[in-house]
């Protein structure tokens, strides 16, 4: 695909996002002014109730969808930067281009596919299964079903079209499976605060398991994203592979 049709097709998605935070930031309810705000969740949905206060509505977690908007970002700011670069002579400004792409790389590899997938992946998976789980029929008066499908389906299509349309550099597997295992422990730990601090936990079944049961859902969620982050690589070498043997083959001569 053209460079230019690319730069459109990241800038749209990025303005899309930014529609979708925006929407969801308007809608009033309550759980916006509670303890940890939107940043309880990372996928789900649902409906607590608080031993010292009446039901309230959970909004779904932002921190997937600032994810994808700020990896997005940095493709924009790429595209823009080697556009602005093409042609100079400029070492620093090769540099800062460089750098630029190691980022955008790096943050696709470890953060915005792997937790993109991941998000995508649980909440339909649960939703099928009992959508009361994490998507009560009640939120369907205050979300409409397009930015639903915004927050939790478009995010797939989006990042499997970004990794079919640019070559991303993965970094080393050891330092991609830490990096990726350092958010999941650190979102793990603010779930427990959240705990700590308000006595509800961010996903109401936690309260009717065992602590064993606990770490094993915790560990498990770590060991998906690692199992997600790898699925990306392999897929990134995949589509480039191929991609580099097709274009071998058109160049080379045909025999007589």
């Amino acid at each position: 695909m053209a460079l230019v049709p690319c730069q459109v097709l990241r800038a749209a998605i990025l303005l899309s996002y930014f529609s979708i935070l925006c929407t969801y930031k308007a809608i009033d309810m309550p759980a916006h002014q509670t303890y940890g705000g939107s940043w309880k969740f990372l996928t789900f949905i649902n409906l607590v109730s608080c031993p010292r206060s009446p039901p309230q509505l959970l909004p779904p977690v932002c921190v997937h969808l600032v994810i994808q908007a700020i990896f997005f970002g940095i493709c924009v700011l790429t595209d823009l930067s080697s556009l602005l670069t093409k042609g100079s002579d400029s070492q620093e400004q090769e540099r800062q281009l460089k750098k630029l792409i190691s980022l955008r790389d790096w943050m696709m590899a470890v953060l915005a596919f792997p937790v993109g997938v991941f998000v995508v992946t649980m909440f339909w998976s649960f939703y099928m299964y009992d959508r009361e789980m994490v998507y009560p029929k009640l939120l369907d008066n205050f979300i409409p079903a397009w930015l639903n499908h915004g927050m939790h389906t478009t995010v797939l299509p989006f990042i499997l079209i970004e990794m079919r349309t640019t070559h991303h550099q993965y970094p080393s597997r050891s330092c991609g499976l830490a990096t990726i295992c350092t958010f999941s422990v650190g979102y793990i730990l603010w779930v427990c605060w959240i705990h700590q601090v308000t006595g509800v936990w961010v996903y109401p079944f936690l309260d009717h398991i065992s602590p064993g049961a606990k770490a094993i859902f915790f560990a498990t969620i770590t060991i998906i994203l690692n199992i997600f982050y790898l699925l990306g690589e392999v897929l990134n070498n995949y589509i480039w592979d191929t991609q580099k043997c097709m274009e071998e083959g058109k160049e080379k001569p045909k025999m007589d």
